[in-house]
């Protein structure tokens, strides 16, 4: 049965390209794609045209996020890319990009990163999906160039640029099914050297279960009418600030801060024996940062950017509640909480500091170098013994790009680079990262990279102590114990543009040595305390995997018809194999790394029409689809195909002049054809999705001014332009 499933899966994502590809006879009048003339800088920290980008770089571009008309991030690259995959929790999103989870993964926002690590997982309703100019995705370790973390890829989400001197003002309120409410608010200020932005989003939902049946494994009774959701209901704001001043045209200032908060509602069970909730949760993020770019000339930049970050959650309890664990650092035996009092779980925060310059050097060369301080506080009262837990890594880093002609139509860019980190407790590490990129005239890259990665234990892995009552005790160790995560990346890819059409084939192999993952113990290598104390019926510790090695290969395929139609393709192959000492069986066992899929797919087809009055109709179809995902614990994810109609309108009141109001509508059907997952509560490991849902959304933006260019960053871009093509 399974085998017939998956056989079907792959004729569903054989169906998906096939689609896609029809579309293609339509061409009449081909013309250069539009996106390869962005400006990326993920993959070398520096500018780059996207089709001569050095190491290879994926675009989400602002165009696509229009028509896509995404509700968050996990929707926007579950969506538009095939080597994502998501899972949304309570503890946040469970990403996974080509083998490797949330941990592996490095989010930047405009080059900063984000905080917000909760178990390993990232809560991505910091990021606001309408103030998204473009994201760009680096496959593959990234640690030469932006440290820790950067083991899987990096994520770069490029926030938008307000630049017109005046006032702009803009709303968008969007809602959908399930109580889906999506707000968003700005007010740009820019007026001579002083630009002020300030931003609000807000995001809503109701929640929604799709199966109120739970695990028959977990629970001490067939229970078939569980109050617990798929999807709890919940409530994030967030407001923004970013100032900036221009002494000069070569210098600029900023501030920024932010504060966030999310709560999580969650109903408790009305059976014995199930994870019955007594708490809500509640999350409170802030940020702050200052710092500068000072141009040096039209081609060399200094920037400085020093960065505080806070992420903390709360219980909020809703029944009275015994605790178990440690409080205030102290262990404890039942220690009651009642309706309305709150505990702090884990209070983490991050300082650093980042010197950074980029400068040009002779023959062709261009030379990056920085220097970085990260300072990591947790606090974690009930969770950690001794209640506190920190961590502080000091690095350096140059990376050189040189780019020559080898005659003819063929040039070759080569990228070379290294980390020296120096971490507080597991001291001295170099990261190595090594590129090259082969152009063969207007149409043809060749791409091949072998890169390091590194990753120091969190305070959490290796201080945690953690108790969960479900069912029976569960005990989850940290363990001081643990080793430093390096990885060997290698990749090759091969591109080809020619007027609208653009393919990209790229294989990988990512070999993880010492990878940290919860592994399940036997009871008796717990602390012999706390296996007396708690009696628990399992025990997972943090321990070093002996081996990891993801290898796979992904595929895009876009096409730009004409002007008014593009379609294209995404596939993505993966493969794991992972091993641990077994130390009760005295063997190496393989275990699967969590949520991997051997197949991933989506395609798209959009069509959009500006009229004479620069009014635009547009509209897109979109397919993804994925087989099974599989799991160490709790069985596998069943594999799904989701189709999603879009729709948009921009248009102006024009009335003969030139008017500074511009409205855009949105509406769309998403999961076309209702799949549901409704396997037993707890287990729905392949997709959350609630079935066909409905959205629409409307935008009104009043923008009063002219255009401002800065003649450094003009001079810049062009030379550079000129210097690709």
């Amino acid at each position: 049965m399974r085998e017939h499933a998956q056989r079907l899966m792959k004729k569903g994502l054989l169906g998906l390209a096939l689609l896609c590809l029809t579309q293609t006879s339509l061409a009449q009048d081909t013309l250069k794609e539009d996106s390869l003339q962005e400006v990326v800088v993920t993959g070398t920290g520096t500018q780059h045209l996207l089709k001569n980008a050095p190491v290879q770089t994926e675009v989400i571009s602002g165009k696509m996020l229009q028509n896509y008309g995404g509700r968050s991030l996990e929707d926007i690259l579950g969506g538009l890319t095939a080597s994502f995959a998501f899972n949304e929790g309570d503890m946040g999103s469970q990403m996974q990009m080509n083998g490797l989870g949330n941990s592996y993964i490095l989010i930047l926002i405009d080059g900063k990163r984000i905080h917000g690590d909760n178990g390993g997982e990232n809560d991505l309703g910091l990021i606001d999906p309408h103030n998204i100019e473009r994201i760009e995705i680096v496959k593959g370790a990234s640690s030469a160039l932006y440290g820790s973390d950067a083991i899987a890829g990096v994520i770069n989400i490029i926030t938008k640029k307000h630049d017109t001197e005046g006032i702009l003002v803009e709303n968008t309120t969007r809602g959908g099914s399930h109580g889906e409410l999506r707000q968003h608010n700005g007010i740009a200020l820019n007026f001579g050297k002083f630009n002020s932005y300030t931003n609000f989003q807000l995001q809503h939902s109701d929640g929604w279960q799709n199966t109120s049946r739970e695990d028959p494994h977990q629970t001490e009774y067939l229970i078939t009418d569980s109050r617990n959701k798929t999807v709890n209901r919940y409530t994030n704001w967030q407001v923004a600030e970013r100032l900036t001043y221009s002494p000069t045209e070569a210098l600029e200032l900023y501030l920024d801060g932010s504060i966030y908060r999310k709560r999580i509602y969650r109903p408790s069970g009305n059976h014995p024996g199930v994870d019955v909730k007594t708490y809500d949760l509640r999350y409170n993020n802030a940020s702050a940062s200052a710092g500068g770019k000072w141009r040096l000339n039209d081609t060399d930049v200094l920037t400085l950017d020093v960065d505080w970050n806070r992420h903390a959650y709360h219980y909020d309890f809703t029944a009275v509640t015994l605790t178990d664990g440690m409080v205030n650092g102290h262990s404890t035996s039942y220690f009651p909480f009642y309706p309305g009092q709150s505990q702090l779980q884990s209070d983490q925060q991050r300082t650093m500091a980042h010197l950074k310059g980029v400068f040009t050097l002779p023959y062709d060369n261009r030379l990056s170098a920085g220097i970085e301080w990260r300072y990591d506080w947790l606090k974690a009262p009930n969770r950690v013994e001794g209640g506190k837990a920190n961590d502080n890594t000091g690095a350096l880093y140059v990376q050189d790009e040189w780019r020559f002609a080898c005659g003819g139509n063929v040039a070759t860019h080569l990228t070379a680079g290294m980390r020296l980190n120096k971490n507080q407790q597991f001291g001295w590490r170099l990261t190595p990262k090594v590129s090259a990129m082969l152009s063969v005239g207007n149409d043809w890259r060749i791409r091949a990279s072998w890169s390091q990665g590194f990753k120091t234990p969190t305070p959490k892995e290796l201080h945690y102590q953690y108790v969960r009552d479900m069912n029976g005790i569960y005990l989850y160790l940290g363990n001081t114990a643990l080793k430093p995560q390096h990885s060997d990346y290698f990749s090759f890819g091969v591109e080809y543009n020619h007027g609208g059409f653009n393919i990209t084939a790229t294989g990988y192999y990512n070999h993880v040595r010492d990878m940290i993952a919860l592994v399940t113990i036997p009871n008796g290598e717990a602390p012999s305390d706390l296996y007396t104390k708690y009696l628990p019926l399992k025990t997972r510790r943090y321990k070093n995997l002996e081996s990891a090695k993801t290898y796979g290969a992904d595929l895009t395929v876009r096409y730009r018809i004409n002007r008014e139609w593009t379609t294209g393709i995404g596939y993505s192959y993966l493969d794991t194999d992972a091993e641990v000492y077994d130390t009760e069986h005295d063997i190496m066992q393989s275990v699967v790394i969590d949520g991997m899929a051997h197949h991933k797919g989506n395609c798209f087809v959009t069509w959009s029409h500006t009229f004479r009055n620069d009014n635009t109709l547009g509209a897109g179809l979109y397919g993804r689809a994925s087989t099974r995902r599989y799991y160490q614990l709790n069985g596998n994810g069943k594999g799904y195909h989701l189709w999603r109609l879009t729709s948009n309108y921009s248009f102006s009141p024009r009335r003969g002049k030139q008017t500074p109001f511009t409205f855009n509508v949105e509406a769309g059907i998403d999961n076309i054809f209702n799949y549901i997952d409704k396997t037993d509560h707890g287990l729905h490991l392949g997709t959350t999705t609630p079935g066909t849902t409905l959205y629409a959304a409307f935008t009104v933006r009043f923008n009063h001014g002219k255009k401002i260019t800065n003649k450094y960053k003009f001079n810049s871009l062009n030379q550079q332009s000129n210097e690709e093509n």
